[in-house]
């Protein structure tokens, strides 16, 4: 009796382990998007809300659409001097601990010196300390040397906890920096200076920006620190903070989108010009 060889058909598949083959394949996915639309989801309720009509003080109901709060978007007494507050405030912090952070970086990365462990420790203590307690302290040092809340209180008190920011940021890029390139700078008969100049502070230079721009952000969002040291001066959040206790004008989504929309557009002509950078590289 001869054998008769019989092709056998691969099974398939239930619709049970399809349907745990499907999730597998797209549950990261689907939990990238739920994580982004819990992300998004509040600033697309304040970018609809700063086109709201409210009928009182609250800004909490939708009532009707309108472009009167963009078009008097300092309508609202006080809200023009606290964003110019905050903007100089953010800017002339952020340019100050920038530079002192990059020089500790530098200091850090190095030289060896007395005391660059302990500096090395009180550098992240500003990251580590609760807001609360910054604030706090500098509010006790500034009251035992009598000195005038205000500008500076404020000024001196984002520089103060700024600079961590920018000496971690830099020293990032500081770790990793090949120094046979500033070697073969001095060899090639360029003194110090000019090696900083011309090799050093151009590869530095994205490290820098980035400390420049995260010292920015956090200035002018900061509420705690500057709630305890501000005295009679109003930066934004604290117009915020004391707006929404008797009311929230829709002017404030409209600053909100404002920066939103800033800062989102900076961020993709920095994407394209690395892209066109890269493939101009390439």
């Amino acid at each position: 009796m001869s054998a008769v060889a019989v092709e056998r058909r691969p099974a398939r598949p239930s619709a049970l382990s399809r349907t745990f083959a499907f999730i597998r394949r797209h549950l990261l996915t689907a939990y990238s998007i739920l994580f982004f639309a819990y992300l998004l989801l509040p600033i697309a309720v304040v970018v609809v809300f700063s086109f709201n009509q409210p009928t009182g003080k609250f800004n909490y109901t939708w009532q009707g659409f309108t472009w009167d709060n963009w078009r008097y978007w300092d309508g609202v007494p006080g809200i023009r001097s606290s964003i110019v507050l905050s903007l100089e405030i953010a800017l002339l912090a952020s340019l100050v601990a920038t530079a002192l952070g990059t020089a500790i970086a530098l200091a850090l990365v190095r030289y060896n010196f007395r005391g660059r462990a302990s500096t090395n420790i009180l550098i992240f203590l500003p990251l580590s300390t609760p807001e609360i307690v910054l604030g706090a302290s500098l509010l006790t040092l500034f009251l035992n040397l009598n000195v005038v809340f205000g500008f500076w209180t404020i000024l001196i008190a984002h520089i103060m906890f700024c600079i961590s920011f920018a000496v971690v940021t830099v020293k990032a890029r500081l770790v990793g920096f090949d120094r046979h390139l500033e070697e073969a700078a001095m060899d090639l008969g360029a003194n110090e200076w000019t090696t900083f100049q011309k090799v050093t502070l151009p590869l530095i230079a994205p490290a820098i920006l980035a400390a420049l721009l995260l010292c920015f952000a956090i200035s002018i969002d900061d509420f705690v620190v500057t709630y305890f040291n501000s005295g009679s001066k109003v930066t934004f959040p604290l117009f915020v903070w004391g707006a929404a206790r008797i009311g929230a004008p829709p002017q404030v989504n409209v600053i909100g989108t404002a920066i939103f929309v800033i800062a989102l557009t900076a961020m993709l002509v920095n994407v394209l010009i690395q892209m066109r950078r890269s493939k101009g590289a390439t």
